[in-house]
Protein backbone atom coordinates (compact mmCIF):
# COMPACT_ATOMS: atom_id res chain seq x y z
CA UNK A 1 0.00 0.00 0.00
CA UNK A 2 1.59 3.16 -1.02
CA UNK A 3 1.92 5.45 1.97
CA UNK A 4 -0.18 8.17 1.21
CA UNK A 5 -3.30 5.32 1.16
CA UNK A 6 -2.11 4.83 4.70
CA UNK A 7 -4.59 5.27 7.42
CA UNK A 8 -4.51 8.10 9.40
CA UNK A 9 -5.02 8.09 13.22
CA UNK A 10 -7.09 10.67 15.07
CA UNK A 11 -4.30 12.43 17.09
CA UNK A 12 -2.60 15.99 17.93
CA UNK A 13 -1.03 15.58 14.72
CA UNK A 14 -4.01 15.32 12.54
CA UNK A 15 -6.37 17.79 14.12
CA UNK A 16 -6.24 19.95 11.47
CA UNK A 17 -6.87 17.35 8.94
CA UNK A 18 -9.93 16.49 11.69
CA UNK A 19 -11.31 19.17 10.99
CA UNK A 20 -11.31 19.36 7.63
CA UNK A 21 -12.65 16.30 7.22
CA UNK A 22 -15.60 17.25 9.73
CA UNK A 23 -16.67 20.40 7.73
CA UNK A 24 -16.30 18.36 4.69
CA UNK A 25 -18.80 15.50 6.04
CA UNK A 26 -21.16 17.90 7.44
CA UNK A 27 -21.35 20.07 4.37
CA UNK A 28 -21.77 17.28 1.95
CA UNK A 29 -24.67 15.85 4.27
CA UNK A 30 -26.03 19.59 4.81
CA UNK A 31 -26.33 20.20 0.85
CA UNK A 32 -28.55 16.68 0.56
CA UNK A 33 -30.47 17.91 3.49
CA UNK A 34 -31.26 21.10 1.36
CA UNK A 35 -31.76 19.11 -1.44
CA UNK A 36 -34.40 16.06 0.40
CA UNK A 37 -37.79 16.94 -1.55
CA UNK A 38 -39.24 14.00 -0.52
CA UNK A 39 -38.47 11.12 2.37
CA UNK A 40 -37.56 8.48 0.22
CA UNK A 41 -36.90 7.67 -3.54
CA UNK A 42 -38.72 4.19 -3.53
CA UNK A 43 -35.80 2.74 -5.14
CA UNK A 44 -35.83 -1.71 -4.67
CA UNK A 45 -33.21 -4.05 -3.36
CA UNK A 46 -32.68 -5.29 -6.57
CA UNK A 47 -32.02 -1.64 -8.48
CA UNK A 48 -29.15 -0.75 -5.43
CA UNK A 49 -27.92 -4.04 -4.14
CA UNK A 50 -25.99 -4.97 -7.48
CA UNK A 51 -24.52 -1.47 -7.55
CA UNK A 52 -23.08 -1.98 -3.51
CA UNK A 53 -21.90 -6.02 -4.20
CA UNK A 54 -19.58 -4.26 -6.97
CA UNK A 55 -17.84 -2.05 -4.71
CA UNK A 56 -14.35 -3.83 -4.20
CA UNK A 57 -13.23 -3.22 -1.04
CA UNK A 58 -10.16 -4.55 -1.51
CA UNK A 59 -9.25 -1.51 -3.85
CA UNK A 60 -9.43 1.45 -1.60
CA UNK A 61 -10.55 4.72 -3.86
CA UNK A 62 -7.77 8.16 -4.39
CA UNK A 63 -9.11 9.92 -1.14
CA UNK A 64 -11.61 10.16 1.15
CA UNK A 65 -13.27 13.03 -1.07
CA UNK A 66 -13.47 10.24 -3.61
CA UNK A 67 -15.30 7.63 -0.56
CA UNK A 68 -17.69 10.19 0.45
CA UNK A 69 -18.92 10.79 -3.28
CA UNK A 70 -19.14 7.33 -3.95
CA UNK A 71 -21.01 7.02 -0.13
CA UNK A 72 -23.35 9.67 -1.71
CA UNK A 73 -24.35 7.22 -4.66
CA UNK A 74 -25.03 4.37 -2.22
CA UNK A 75 -26.25 5.53 0.35
CA UNK A 76 -27.48 9.34 0.65
CA UNK A 77 -29.22 9.67 -2.05
CA UNK A 78 -31.86 7.11 -0.99
CA UNK A 79 -31.71 7.15 2.31
CA UNK A 80 -34.89 7.42 4.31
CA UNK A 81 -35.07 11.02 6.09
CA UNK A 82 -37.42 11.14 8.86
CA UNK A 83 -36.93 14.65 9.29
CA UNK A 84 -39.32 14.98 6.35
CA UNK A 85 -43.23 15.92 6.92
CA UNK A 86 -44.14 12.99 5.16
CA UNK A 87 -42.20 10.57 6.55
CA UNK A 88 -45.33 8.70 8.77
CA UNK A 89 -44.34 5.18 8.79
CA UNK A 90 -42.23 3.80 12.38
CA UNK A 91 -41.53 5.17 15.63
CA UNK A 92 -38.16 6.93 14.03
CA UNK A 93 -38.09 10.52 15.16
CA UNK A 94 -36.05 13.41 13.78
CA UNK A 95 -33.27 14.30 15.90
CA UNK A 96 -32.24 17.67 17.62
CA UNK A 97 -29.34 19.79 17.03
CA UNK A 98 -27.55 19.18 20.03
CA UNK A 99 -27.25 15.96 19.79
CA UNK A 100 -26.35 15.61 16.44
CA UNK A 101 -23.55 17.61 17.50
CA UNK A 102 -22.59 15.28 20.38
CA UNK A 103 -22.52 12.41 18.08
CA UNK A 104 -19.30 14.16 16.79
CA UNK A 105 -17.64 14.69 19.79
CA UNK A 106 -18.43 11.32 21.61
CA UNK A 107 -16.98 9.61 18.30
CA UNK A 108 -14.11 11.49 18.01
CA UNK A 109 -13.19 10.89 21.86
CA UNK A 110 -14.26 7.39 21.47
CA UNK A 111 -14.87 6.93 25.07
CA UNK A 112 -16.41 3.61 26.40
CA UNK A 113 -18.19 4.24 29.50
CA UNK A 114 -17.61 0.71 31.75
CA UNK A 115 -14.79 1.60 33.85
CA UNK A 116 -13.85 4.95 35.65
CA UNK A 117 -10.28 4.18 33.94
CA UNK A 118 -12.06 4.72 30.37
CA UNK A 119 -14.73 6.95 31.28
CA UNK A 120 -13.79 9.49 34.16
CA UNK A 121 -16.30 12.52 33.45
CA UNK A 122 -18.81 9.99 31.06
CA UNK A 123 -19.08 7.85 34.14
CA UNK A 124 -20.81 10.86 36.28
CA UNK A 125 -22.72 12.49 32.93
CA UNK A 126 -24.29 8.71 32.39
CA UNK A 127 -25.22 8.28 36.31
CA UNK A 128 -26.55 11.77 36.52
CA UNK A 129 -28.85 11.00 33.67
CA UNK A 130 -30.21 7.96 34.89
CA UNK A 131 -30.54 9.74 38.51
CA UNK A 132 -32.57 12.56 36.70
CA UNK A 133 -34.63 9.98 34.15
CA UNK A 134 -35.54 7.85 37.57
CA UNK A 135 -36.18 11.29 39.46
CA UNK A 136 -39.18 12.07 36.56
CA UNK A 137 -40.23 8.33 36.93
CA UNK A 138 -40.61 8.65 40.52
CA UNK A 139 -38.72 5.37 41.33
CA UNK A 140 -37.68 6.98 45.01
CA UNK A 141 -34.10 7.35 46.14
CA UNK A 142 -33.04 3.90 46.04
CA UNK A 143 -33.23 3.82 42.10
CA UNK A 144 -31.05 2.91 39.75
CA UNK A 145 -30.15 1.93 36.22
CA UNK A 146 -28.12 2.00 32.96
CA UNK A 147 -27.79 3.24 28.97
CA UNK A 148 -28.63 0.53 26.56
CA UNK A 149 -29.17 -0.04 22.73
CA UNK A 150 -32.29 0.35 22.94
CA UNK A 151 -35.86 -1.14 24.30
CA UNK A 152 -34.97 -4.40 23.39
CA UNK A 153 -32.00 -4.68 25.26
CA UNK A 154 -33.85 -2.74 27.97
CA UNK A 155 -36.69 -5.27 28.23
CA UNK A 156 -34.22 -8.22 28.20
CA UNK A 157 -32.72 -6.95 31.10
CA UNK A 158 -35.73 -6.01 33.08
CA UNK A 159 -37.31 -9.19 32.45
CA UNK A 160 -33.36 -11.05 33.60
CA UNK A 161 -33.68 -9.26 36.63
CA UNK A 162 -37.20 -10.19 37.06
CA UNK A 163 -36.51 -14.35 36.11
CA UNK A 164 -33.59 -13.85 38.82
CA UNK A 165 -35.26 -12.30 41.41
CA UNK A 166 -37.99 -15.25 41.33
CA UNK A 167 -35.73 -17.69 40.86
CA UNK A 168 -33.84 -16.93 44.06
CA UNK A 169 -37.36 -16.80 46.18
CA UNK A 170 -38.32 -20.10 44.71
CA UNK A 171 -35.15 -21.39 45.82
CA UNK A 172 -34.77 -20.20 48.96
CA UNK A 173 -38.37 -21.09 50.05
CA UNK A 174 -38.26 -24.81 48.60
CA UNK A 175 -38.53 -27.34 51.09
CA UNK A 176 -35.92 -29.33 49.29
CA UNK A 177 -32.72 -28.63 47.93
CA UNK A 178 -33.52 -26.95 44.82
CA UNK A 179 -30.95 -26.11 41.56
CA UNK A 180 -31.77 -22.51 40.09
CA UNK A 181 -31.87 -24.48 36.87
CA UNK A 182 -34.54 -26.50 38.09
CA UNK A 183 -36.66 -23.20 38.65
CA UNK A 184 -36.70 -21.99 35.71
CA UNK A 185 -39.68 -23.96 33.67
CA UNK A 186 -42.14 -23.35 36.50
CA UNK A 187 -41.31 -19.05 35.70
CA UNK A 188 -44.31 -17.22 33.91
CA UNK A 189 -44.42 -13.69 32.50
CA UNK A 190 -47.99 -11.66 31.73
CA UNK A 191 -48.36 -9.49 29.20
CA UNK A 192 -51.43 -8.53 26.56
CA UNK A 193 -51.17 -9.31 23.36
CA UNK A 194 -50.23 -5.31 21.97
CA UNK A 195 -47.37 -5.60 24.49
CA UNK A 196 -43.75 -5.13 22.01
CA UNK A 197 -42.63 -8.92 20.24
CA UNK A 198 -38.77 -8.24 22.54
CA UNK A 199 -41.11 -9.84 25.40
CA UNK A 200 -41.45 -13.33 23.74
CA UNK A 201 -38.16 -13.07 22.58
CA UNK A 202 -36.21 -11.95 26.28
CA UNK A 203 -38.35 -15.08 27.51
CA UNK A 204 -36.57 -17.27 24.57
CA UNK A 205 -33.41 -15.69 25.32
CA UNK A 206 -33.46 -15.87 29.14
CA UNK A 207 -34.41 -19.77 28.89
CA UNK A 208 -38.14 -19.76 29.59
CA UNK A 209 -39.38 -20.19 26.17
CA UNK A 210 -42.17 -18.57 24.33
CA UNK A 211 -45.10 -20.50 26.32
CA UNK A 212 -43.60 -19.17 29.66
CA UNK A 213 -45.71 -15.45 28.36
CA UNK A 214 -49.10 -15.34 29.41
CA UNK A 215 -51.04 -13.30 26.90
CA UNK A 216 -53.74 -11.46 29.43
CA UNK A 217 -56.83 -9.79 27.75
CA UNK A 218 -57.30 -6.04 26.80
CA UNK A 219 -60.22 -3.91 26.70
CA UNK A 220 -61.31 -2.44 23.91
CA UNK A 221 -58.88 0.27 23.34
CA UNK A 222 -56.05 -2.27 22.94
CA UNK A 223 -54.97 -1.86 27.11
CA UNK A 224 -53.93 -4.40 29.45
CA UNK A 225 -57.01 -5.52 32.01
CA UNK A 226 -56.34 -5.23 35.29
CA UNK A 227 -58.92 -7.85 36.39
CA UNK A 228 -58.11 -10.58 33.42
CA UNK A 229 -54.67 -10.19 34.91
CA UNK A 230 -55.19 -10.62 38.65
CA UNK A 231 -56.89 -13.76 37.43
CA UNK A 232 -54.28 -15.28 35.66
CA UNK A 233 -51.83 -14.76 38.36
CA UNK A 234 -54.31 -16.45 40.60
CA UNK A 235 -54.60 -19.77 37.88
CA UNK A 236 -50.76 -19.85 37.62
CA UNK A 237 -50.36 -19.74 40.97
CA UNK A 238 -53.10 -23.10 41.08
CA UNK A 239 -51.09 -24.95 38.36
CA UNK A 240 -47.85 -24.74 40.61
CA UNK A 241 -46.57 -22.15 38.86
CA UNK A 242 -44.39 -18.84 39.43
CA UNK A 243 -45.31 -15.66 38.29
CA UNK A 244 -42.21 -14.39 38.02
CA UNK A 245 -43.08 -10.66 35.93
CA UNK A 246 -45.85 -8.41 34.32
CA UNK A 247 -44.55 -6.36 31.25
CA UNK A 248 -47.04 -3.48 31.34
CA UNK A 249 -46.73 -1.12 28.02
CA UNK A 250 -46.56 2.54 27.86
CA UNK A 251 -47.38 3.61 23.91
CA UNK A 252 -47.70 0.60 22.36
CA UNK A 253 -46.38 0.38 18.76
CA UNK A 254 -49.52 0.12 17.00
CA UNK A 255 -52.40 1.64 18.70
CA UNK A 256 -50.16 4.16 21.32
CA UNK A 257 -52.45 2.84 23.85
CA UNK A 258 -51.16 2.79 27.36
CA UNK A 259 -52.01 0.15 29.61
CA UNK A 260 -53.64 0.64 33.12
CA UNK A 261 -50.34 1.51 35.44
CA UNK A 262 -51.97 2.16 38.47
CA UNK A 263 -54.51 -0.63 38.61
CA UNK A 264 -52.03 -2.78 37.22
CA UNK A 265 -49.41 -1.92 40.03
CA UNK A 266 -51.99 -2.99 42.64
CA UNK A 267 -52.36 -6.38 41.12
CA UNK A 268 -48.93 -6.74 41.25
CA UNK A 269 -48.40 -5.49 44.53
CA UNK A 270 -51.35 -7.95 46.03
CA UNK A 271 -49.28 -11.10 44.49
CA UNK A 272 -45.72 -9.88 44.73
CA UNK A 273 -44.69 -9.76 41.17
CA UNK A 274 -42.42 -7.62 39.21
CA UNK A 275 -43.77 -5.27 37.62
CA UNK A 276 -42.18 -3.77 34.55
CA UNK A 277 -43.35 -1.02 32.20
CA UNK A 278 -42.48 -0.97 28.78
CA UNK A 279 -42.27 2.95 28.07
CA UNK A 280 -39.92 2.60 25.15
CA UNK A 281 -42.92 4.60 23.49
CA UNK A 282 -44.10 6.93 25.94
CA UNK A 283 -41.35 8.23 27.34
CA UNK A 284 -41.48 11.60 26.13
CA UNK A 285 -44.77 11.93 28.54
CA UNK A 286 -41.85 12.55 31.40
CA UNK A 287 -41.40 15.64 30.13
CA UNK A 288 -44.81 16.38 28.79
CA UNK A 289 -46.13 19.61 29.89
CA UNK A 290 -49.55 18.41 29.51
CA UNK A 291 -49.73 14.87 29.70
CA UNK A 292 -47.32 13.66 32.16
CA UNK A 293 -50.65 12.07 33.72
CA UNK A 294 -51.05 9.59 30.97
CA UNK A 295 -48.22 7.93 33.53
CA UNK A 296 -49.43 7.68 36.58
CA UNK A 297 -48.80 4.70 38.24
CA UNK A 298 -45.28 4.20 36.40
CA UNK A 299 -43.66 5.23 39.98
CA UNK A 300 -44.58 2.12 41.63
CA UNK A 301 -43.09 -0.03 39.05
CA UNK A 302 -39.85 -2.20 39.80
CA UNK A 303 -38.09 -1.56 36.43
CA UNK A 304 -38.84 0.75 33.48
CA UNK A 305 -37.89 0.96 29.69
CA UNK A 306 -37.46 4.40 28.30
CA UNK A 307 -36.07 5.02 24.70
CA UNK A 308 -34.95 8.64 24.37
CA UNK A 309 -34.41 7.74 20.25
CA UNK A 310 -38.23 7.98 20.41
CA UNK A 311 -39.87 10.20 22.01
CA UNK A 312 -37.02 12.26 23.19
CA UNK A 313 -35.34 12.84 19.36
CA UNK A 314 -31.98 11.56 20.16
CA UNK A 315 -30.24 9.85 17.44
CA UNK A 316 -30.25 5.96 17.96
CA UNK A 317 -28.77 4.21 20.13
CA UNK A 318 -30.36 6.10 23.24
CA UNK A 319 -31.79 3.77 25.55
CA UNK A 320 -31.87 2.74 29.26
CA UNK A 321 -33.53 0.50 31.61
CA UNK A 322 -33.97 1.82 35.29
CA UNK A 323 -34.45 0.03 38.57
CA UNK A 324 -36.44 0.77 41.88
CA UNK A 325 -33.62 -1.27 43.74
CA UNK A 326 -30.60 -0.96 42.65
CA UNK A 327 -29.51 -3.83 44.52
CA UNK A 328 -31.25 -5.69 41.71
CA UNK A 329 -28.48 -5.45 39.38
CA UNK A 330 -26.23 -7.69 41.64
CA UNK A 331 -27.77 -9.92 39.02
CA UNK A 332 -25.68 -8.81 36.10
CA UNK A 333 -22.73 -8.17 37.90
CA UNK A 334 -19.70 -10.43 37.32
CA UNK A 335 -16.13 -9.20 38.49
CA UNK A 336 -13.19 -9.39 36.27
CA UNK A 337 -9.69 -9.44 37.09
CA UNK A 338 -8.54 -7.26 34.39
CA UNK A 339 -11.63 -4.55 34.61
CA UNK A 340 -13.67 -4.46 37.49
CA UNK A 341 -12.64 -6.63 40.25
CA UNK A 342 -13.95 -6.68 43.81
CA UNK A 343 -12.16 -4.57 45.63
CA UNK A 344 -12.53 -2.01 42.99
CA UNK A 345 -11.81 1.63 44.33
CA UNK A 346 -13.71 3.36 41.63
CA UNK A 347 -17.49 3.52 40.53
CA UNK A 348 -18.17 1.72 37.30
CA UNK A 349 -21.14 1.36 35.10
CA UNK A 350 -20.27 -2.08 33.68
CA UNK A 351 -21.58 -3.84 37.04
CA UNK A 352 -24.71 -2.89 35.71
CA UNK A 353 -24.68 -3.71 32.02
CA UNK A 354 -25.31 -6.34 29.57
CA UNK A 355 -22.50 -4.55 27.47
CA UNK A 356 -19.34 -4.49 28.60
CA UNK A 357 -17.74 -1.75 25.80
CA UNK A 358 -20.20 0.70 25.62
CA UNK A 359 -20.65 4.60 23.75
CA UNK A 360 -21.03 7.22 25.67
CA UNK A 361 -24.78 8.00 23.99
CA UNK A 362 -25.78 9.61 27.54
CA UNK A 363 -23.85 12.21 26.19
CA UNK A 364 -26.62 13.26 23.23
CA UNK A 365 -28.69 13.54 25.85
CA UNK A 366 -26.91 15.98 28.49
CA UNK A 367 -26.24 18.01 25.62
CA UNK A 368 -30.19 18.33 24.45
CA UNK A 369 -31.40 18.90 28.20
CA UNK A 370 -28.27 21.59 28.45
CA UNK A 371 -29.21 23.30 25.73
CA UNK A 372 -32.72 22.98 25.04
CA UNK A 373 -34.08 21.77 28.35
CA UNK A 374 -37.09 19.34 29.21
CA UNK A 375 -39.75 20.95 28.52
CA UNK A 376 -38.85 21.94 24.92
CA UNK A 377 -38.41 18.30 24.43
CA UNK A 378 -41.48 17.89 26.04
CA UNK A 379 -43.15 20.27 24.22
CA UNK A 380 -42.88 18.43 20.66
CA UNK A 381 -43.58 15.08 21.81
CA UNK A 382 -46.93 17.28 22.60
CA UNK A 383 -47.13 18.65 18.89
CA UNK A 384 -46.79 15.42 17.63
CA UNK A 385 -49.73 13.32 19.64
CA UNK A 386 -51.75 16.79 19.28
CA UNK A 387 -51.56 16.33 15.92
CA UNK A 388 -52.46 12.31 15.47
CA UNK A 389 -55.82 13.69 17.20
CA UNK A 390 -55.89 16.09 14.37
CA UNK A 391 -55.38 13.66 12.05
CA UNK A 392 -57.98 10.82 13.54
CA UNK A 393 -60.46 13.39 13.64
CA UNK A 394 -59.79 14.32 9.75
CA UNK A 395 -59.99 10.44 8.95
CA UNK A 396 -63.34 10.03 10.93
CA UNK A 397 -64.95 12.67 8.59
CA UNK A 398 -63.03 12.13 5.39
CA UNK A 399 -65.80 9.44 3.41
CA UNK A 400 -62.57 8.15 1.60
CA UNK A 401 -61.21 6.61 4.64
CA UNK A 402 -62.06 4.72 8.01
CA UNK A 403 -60.50 4.86 10.98
CA UNK A 404 -59.33 1.21 12.04
CA UNK A 405 -59.01 2.18 16.09
CA UNK A 406 -60.04 4.77 18.55
CA UNK A 407 -57.83 7.76 19.04
CA UNK A 408 -54.67 6.84 20.20
CA UNK A 409 -53.33 8.57 23.56
CA UNK A 410 -50.12 8.64 21.86
CA UNK A 411 -49.14 9.68 17.97
CA UNK A 412 -50.22 6.50 15.99
CA UNK A 413 -53.00 6.77 13.89
CA UNK A 414 -54.81 3.15 12.41
CA UNK A 415 -57.13 3.36 9.08
CA UNK A 416 -57.97 1.90 6.18
CA UNK A 417 -59.18 2.52 2.33
CA UNK A 418 -63.03 2.87 2.48
CA UNK A 419 -64.32 -0.10 0.25
CA UNK A 420 -60.36 -2.00 -0.16
CA UNK A 421 -59.62 -4.75 1.05
CA UNK A 422 -56.09 -6.28 2.61
CA UNK A 423 -54.73 -6.26 -1.29
CA UNK A 424 -56.33 -2.61 -1.60
CA UNK A 425 -54.41 -1.58 1.55
CA UNK A 426 -50.94 -3.39 0.49
CA UNK A 427 -51.10 -2.26 -2.96
CA UNK A 428 -51.87 1.50 -2.50
CA UNK A 429 -49.31 1.64 0.27
CA UNK A 430 -46.59 0.35 -1.59
CA UNK A 431 -47.15 2.65 -4.61
CA UNK A 432 -47.33 5.42 -2.42
CA UNK A 433 -43.95 4.81 -1.37
CA UNK A 434 -42.45 3.74 -4.48
CA UNK A 435 -43.27 6.85 -6.11
CA UNK A 436 -41.59 8.66 -3.29
CA UNK A 437 -44.90 10.35 -2.34
CA UNK A 438 -45.03 9.45 1.28
CA UNK A 439 -44.30 6.91 4.16
CA UNK A 440 -47.05 4.85 5.42
CA UNK A 441 -46.78 1.57 7.57
CA UNK A 442 -49.00 -1.02 8.15
CA UNK A 443 -50.08 -3.67 10.55
CA UNK A 444 -53.09 -5.57 11.44
CA UNK A 445 -55.78 -5.36 13.58
CA UNK A 446 -58.81 -7.70 14.25
CA UNK A 447 -57.32 -9.90 11.31
CA UNK A 448 -57.29 -7.11 8.63
CA UNK A 449 -54.88 -4.76 7.32
CA UNK A 450 -54.35 -1.46 8.67
CA UNK A 451 -52.26 1.23 7.44
CA UNK A 452 -50.96 3.30 10.01
CA UNK A 453 -49.36 6.54 10.99
CA UNK A 454 -46.70 7.05 13.30
CA UNK A 455 -46.39 10.92 14.20
CA UNK A 456 -43.18 12.10 15.52
CA UNK A 457 -42.43 15.16 13.80
CA UNK A 458 -43.02 17.95 15.37
CA UNK A 459 -43.16 19.94 12.42
CA UNK A 460 -45.41 17.85 10.48
CA UNK A 461 -49.10 19.15 9.93
CA UNK A 462 -52.22 17.95 8.72
CA UNK A 463 -51.11 19.71 5.11
CA UNK A 464 -48.56 17.78 4.88
CA UNK A 465 -50.22 14.89 5.59
CA UNK A 466 -52.98 15.71 3.41
CA UNK A 467 -51.25 14.84 0.42
CA UNK A 468 -50.27 11.03 1.23
CA UNK A 469 -53.60 10.32 2.09
CA UNK A 470 -54.95 11.42 -1.37
CA UNK A 471 -52.13 9.50 -2.83
CA UNK A 472 -53.38 7.02 -1.07
CA UNK A 473 -56.87 6.90 -2.59
CA UNK A 474 -55.77 7.83 -6.28
CA UNK A 475 -53.74 4.34 -6.26
CA UNK A 476 -56.56 2.51 -4.61
CA UNK A 477 -59.01 4.30 -6.92
CA UNK A 478 -56.32 3.03 -9.82
CA UNK A 479 -55.72 -0.38 -8.50
CA UNK A 480 -59.43 -1.10 -8.30
CA UNK A 481 -60.01 0.01 -11.84
CA UNK A 482 -57.23 -2.29 -13.21
CA UNK A 483 -58.76 -5.08 -11.27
Amino acid sequence: MPKSAAPTLLNRDSASQYRRLVSQVSGHVAERLASVDRPWTGITPAELRPVVDAVDLDRPLPDFEAALDELGELYLRDAVWFHHPRYLAHLNCPVVLPAVAAETILASVNTSVDTWDQSAGGTFIEQRLIDWTAGRVGLGPDADGVFTSGGTQSNLQALLLARDEAVENVVKNSAEPLRSVEALPRLRLFASAHSHFSVVKAARLLGLGEDAVITVAADDRYRMNPAALDGAIENCRADGLVPAGVVATAGTTDFGSIDPLEPIAEVCEAHRVWMHVDAAYGCGLLVSPTRRGLLAGIERADSVTVDYHKSFFQPVSSSAVLVRDRSSLRHVTHHADYLNPAEGMFPNQVDKSLQTTRRLDALKLWMTLRALGPDAVGGMFDAACDLAGQVWEHLEADPRFETAAPASELSTVLFRLAGGDDEVQRLAREAVAAAGEGMVAATRVEGRTALKLTLLNPETRLSDIGPVLDALDRHATRIKEDR
